[in-house]
């Protein structure tokens, strides 16, 4: 699974490794912050990721306080426990816990075993991941159940992201009609669409409104 969004909460002690390149490098999309503060000041600004990773080693913390505060505030989202080699492990509200040395692969495969995994029919666009055959989708900490015009209507728009499709065009391709008079009907899934994948559906962050043109996703 690439491309799903990691918080990384990863202090500055030069004595303790740094795995943000190797996360990105295998194509994860890391977000770091350097404090469990900072990690809340984010999640609080509407940033939903899909799995926590606290580097309690680098914090010189044994992160307890840190996935206690985190898991109160994000009760649904994996959070992954790197602790140093010498720190006894207490009983911490954390979903995977890895004591130093290990290797950044170990890090990767086990990150992988806590996110989501994505069937053969997935397709996926930046955070938003479609499952067709089980009509979900995740995107950012968020999951929701479409309906089957739903699934439709958002693997037009991720087959087509970053381009601006007219209203009548998606109506037409998703509703298989060449009656395209009145898409009021479109609006109201794409209304629907926004509660499924974004964090504040009044204040769209992928599927954006294009005045007087039609729909454009933005990831």
């Amino acid at each position: 699974m690439t491309d799903a969004t990691l918080l990384l909460i990863e202090g500055k002690h030069a004595e303790h490794p740094t795995f943000t390149p190797a996360l990105r490098k295998k194509g994860f999309i890391v977000e770091l912050v350097s404090s469990g503060n900072e990690a809340l000041a984010r999640l609080a600004e509407g940033f939903i990721p899909e799995l926590i990773v606290v580097n309690a080693a680098t914090l010189r913390t044994s992160g307890k306080r840190i996935c206690q505060s985190l898991r109160e505030r994000t009760a649904g989202l994996p959070i992954l426990l790197i602790l140093d080699e010498d720190r006894e492990v207490e009983k911490i509200d954390a979903d995977a816990i890895l004591s130093l040395p290990f290797t950044a692969q170990k890090l990767v495969n086990r990150i992988r075993h806590l996110l989501p995994s994505d069937g053969k029919d997935s397709i996926h666009a930046g955070p938003i991941r479609l499952d067709i055959q089980k009509r979900m989708v995740r995107c950012s900490g968020k999951q929701a159940r479409l309906t089957p015009r739903l699934v439709s209507l958002l693997k037009a728009l991720i087959e087509h992201r970053g381009e601006v499709i007219e209203r009548k065009t998606l109506f037409s391709q998703v509703w298989e009609t060449n009656y395209t008079d009145d898409t009021r009907t479109l609006d109201v899934h794409v209304s629907w669409l926004r509660h499924a994948i974004e964090a504040d559906p009044n204040k769209p962050q992928y599927l954006k409104t294009i005045r007087g043109l039609g729909y454009r996703l933005d990831v």
